[in-house]
This record gives structure tokens, C-alpha cells and sequence, in this order.
């Protein structure tokens, strides 16, 4: 039992670059929003827990989209994991580092990022053998600078970071080429008034500019 992000997981979400973070208060926009996001080459989200509408809108977009990859976002309590778990979630992610939702993960082998922003976060989040960690909030932390050089004990460990925070399309590039990311986290890429003006043209523009720019940043 463990809440690790396994290799081909891993490579599923490296390979999009872009974690598109939603929040979504109605299941009748879960199918034109994948469509949307699917047609801009971003094929992994983070959906938060933030509506009372979230759990039914993740099983539907489990159901519109298998091949998604499909997160959860917000996990606070304990209780939470087995839900979502439940609901078809490839893995989960939390803004914080809570030990009884990682330990609460590792028991439904639930692929979990915690979030963290200091070494002892991080040494937290080792302790429940994590490998994929999410910097919250990435921008007003520090940014890249600081967690390159939070994360410098810790690089023999080989750790992956899912950035999020303060990020958009003219701050990224930096992020996409170190090696030390995962994937960009992107709430502006579908941002609630986009979803609620059912502007999905937008979206899918939003979309294809950021997995561009992750894609070209790791070229250079």
C-alpha cells in the first residue's frame, strides 16, 4: 500500500506537461469542457473538491473521457480519499501536507502530491514515501529560484514538483524546462468565468498556447 505516482503515471502526466486545474459546479459542463481542453493537447486535470457537485462531476468525466487523466484537487480530509478513489481518480493532491490524508491514501494505494512549500514539507511527505510533490503556491513563495534551492538536499532522491500558484502563460517557460517538474499546474487555462460563459474556444486556445510552451521550453 502506497500513495506513489508510478513510472507510467508519471510519464502520462509528464508527456501533456500541463495539469489544467478546474472547478466545476455543474456536471453539464464536464463533457464540453474535456472536449475543450482534449482539442488544446492538455489530457490531465486537476478537479478540486470545491463544489457540492464535484464528486458527480469527476465520475462523469471519468465516464466522457477514460483516457483523461483525471485528478483530484483540495483533498482535506480523510474521508475524502476513499470517495474520490472511488469516483475513478488517477491520483490526488492537496495544498498542504496532512498526514492523515497520506496515510489515508497509502491505504487505497491512491497516487498522492501533497503540497509543500518548506524541507519540512517535504521531509513530511518522505515519510509516506511520496515522489511527486505539488509547490503551493508556487509564485508567492518564491517561485523557481526558491524551489531550486529548497529542494537541493533532496535531489538525489530523484522527486518530481507539480508548480502551482501564481502561474499563467507569460511565467511558465522557466518551470517547463527544469527537470525537476513534473507538470505545470493551470487554473487560468480554464478559469471559472470561461466555464461558466461556456467559452470553450477560449479554453482550447488557452490550452494549446500552454502545452506549446511547456513543449518547447523542454526542446530547447
Amino acid at each position: 500500500m502506497s500513495s506513489v505516482f508510478s513510472p507510467e503515471l508519471s510519464a502520462k502526466i509528464t508527456r501533456t506537461g500541463i495539469v489544467a486545474v478546474i472547478v466545476l459546479e455543474s456536471e453539464n459542463h464536464v463533457a464540453p469542457l474535456a472536449d475543450a481542453l482534449r482539442e488544446g493537447g492538455v489530457n490531465a486535470v486537476e478537479l478540486a473538491l470545491r463544489t457540492p457537485r464535484s464528486l458527480e462531476a469527476l465520475r462523469v468525466l471519468r465516464r466522457h473521457a477514460p483516457e483523461m487523466l483525471v485528478g483530484a484537487g483540495t483533498v482535506l480530509l480523510p474521508e475524502q480519499v476513499a470517495r474520490v478513489r472511488e469516483a475513478g481518480a488517477d491520483f490526488a493532491v492537496a495544498p498542504g501536507t496532512n498526514r492523515r490524508v497520506l496515510e489515508a491514501a497509502a491505504g487505497v494505494d491512491l497516487p498522492f502530491g501533497p503540497g509543500i512549500v518548506t524541507p519540512s514539507d517535504i521531509e513530511a511527505a518522505l515519510e509516506f514515501g511520496c515522489n511527486v510533490l505539488k509547490f503551493f503556491p508556487a509564485e508567492p513563495s518564491g517561485g523557481l529560484k526558491y524551489l531550486r534551492n529548497m529542494i537541493a538536499p533532496y535531489q538525489h532522491l530523484g522527486l518530481r514538483y507539480i508548480p502551482l500558484g501564481g502561474l499563467a502563460a507569460d511565467n511558465i517557460s522557466p518551470y517547463a524546462a527544469d527537470p525537476n517538474v513534473l507538470a505545470i499546474g493551470g487554473s487560468w487555462i480554464a478559469p471559472k468565468v470561461l466555464i461558466e460563459a461556456e467559452d470553450w474556444t477560449e479554453i482550447t486556445a488557452r490550452a494549446r498556447v500552454a502545452v506549446d510552451t511547456v513543449k518547447q521550453n523542454r526542446q530547447s
